[in-house]
């Protein structure tokens, strides 16, 4: 069959799609990846074929223009649940903001041409990241299957049915869907209409542990997380094992390349944890290790290393809860610290601070003493350690991206049109 991964030009949301991608063209299925110009040097680096669409979305442009025309405005919080919270006026509000600042944002520019294309190429199965809603809208003008692959929480899937439950309660005149009618819009043009499996998939590839997934009533097919970083080359500091406990500092490369910074004081953090007796691996841009003014004997300074090589030989990793780092410390059984800031980051650290197997820190209390101290809970009560070693039990019962494959197949005969 031939299948179509689609992404918005977003790097750390395509690099958890490669491995599924290649196991699918080693079962012999042709695949092909689809995004903006932006991100064709990182999709043929994996090895895979890209096919441009579209012009490269303006995401960090329009959020400078927010915040200079609304500085400090509060933003929608996806991982909102409180009932009390969650009424008609909070959640109109929320999607009047999110929808057009935000997924129209990185959509629009590339929906057309995507679905000129397959139409084109009549794939039998999209698979988009949870994003890209314009995959959905292709799939349904060409008639093929298509399926979510999330890097993360599905706050999509949840948030979207509290606004379906508030909205049926609301008079029949009175139920503004600014989602729906943003992709009713783009269906119509596709010749076709809108359907809510335009804004969840068919059905749902998670490589989140059953025990950290929200529990909706979707279908999700799990999937073990398989780290993969990219072209990377192993550094010979990591060929022999450290002779002191290693605790990895990275915050993303989206903090970076896409916003304006960290969101927490890397220099009082590095400078706090200095008189351990530890390896500090600080994983940070040539920029932000330029603005340091003093770097820790303990420390050493990456602009990049790959986490998959690095993560099995730390004790314990400290990180801003990105998708790549929290599942890379799960698959490898090493305790966290999540800084939490922005969208599920605040909930996967709750959640794994639930399981036993790390702690969180908001970034606006994540200071060099608390980071400290935590980080010494984490590394001297083994029960830290003892709790990520069963989530990494669960992890690798999971199946692999190969053994997913026949499912896939089955479930594409099921929805394709």
């Amino acid at each position: 069959m031939r299948v179509l991964f689609a992404t918005h030009a977003e790097k750390s949301h395509f690099l958890g799609m490669v491995p599924l991608a290649w196991a699918l063209r080693n079962a012999g299925h042709e695949v092909r990846v689809a995004s903006q110009p932006e991100l064709t040097d990182v999709v043929t680096g994996a090895g895979l074929t890209a096919v441009p669409v579209g012009r490269d979305h303006r995401l960090r442009r329009f959020s400078k223009l927010l915040e200079r025309v609304a500085p400090g405005a509060p933003a929608f919080d996806m991982a909102e649940d409180r009932p009390e919270v969650l009424t008609w006026e909070h959640l109109t509000w929320g999607y009047g903001g999110v929808v057009p600042w935000w997924w129209r944002v990185v959509n629009d520019p590339m929906t057309a041409e995507l679905t000129a294309f397959c139409r084109e190429w009549e794939p039998d199965l999209v698979i988009w990241e949870p994003l890209t809603y314009a995959g959905g809208v292709a799939a349904k003008a060409c008639g093929a299957a298509h399926a979510r692959f999330m890097w993360g929480l599905d706050l999509f899937a949840r948030m979207r049915g509290h606004y379906l439950r508030v909205k049926e309660q609301r008079p029949p005149g009175d139920r503004q869907d600014v989602l729906a009618e943003w992709l009713g819009e783009w269906a119509a043009k596709a010749g076709t209409t809108f359907s809510e499996d335009l804004t969840t998939g068919h059905f749902t590839i998670d490589y989140t542990p059953t025990s950290l997934r929200l529990d909706l009533p979707h279908t999700y097919l799990p999937l073990r997380y398989i780290p993969y970083n990219g072209t990377a080359v192993i550094p010979p500091w990591l060929h022999t094992p450290p002779d002191k406990p290693r605790v990895c500092l990275t915050l993303g490369t989206s903090a970076t390349e896409r916003l304006d910074g960290y969101s927490v004081d890397v220099q009082d953090i590095l400078t706090h944890l200095a008189d351990l007796d530890i390896e500090v691996v600080a994983t940070l841009p040539e920029k932000q290790q330029a603005e340091l003014h003093h770097i820790p004997d303990n420390t050493r300074l990456v602009s990049f290393v790959p986490l998959h090589a690095l993560t099995p030989t730390c004790s314990a990793m400290i990180h801003h809860g990105g998708g790549g780092s929290f599942s890379t410390s799960l698959v490898n059984a090493v305790p966290q610290l999540i800084l939490a800031d922005m969208f599920d980051a605040p909930l996967k650290g709750e959640l794994l601070t639930r399981q036993g197997a790390g702690l969180t820190l908001h970034s606006s209390k994540a200071t060099g003493p608390h980071v400290r101290e935590h980080l010494l809970r984490l590394l001297r009560e083994p029960s830290f350690t003892h709790a990520a070693h069963q989530l990494r039990q669960e992890t690798l019962a999971t199946p692999g991206p190969n053994q997913l494959v026949p499912h896939l197949e089955k479930l594409t005969a099921q929805h394709r049109g």
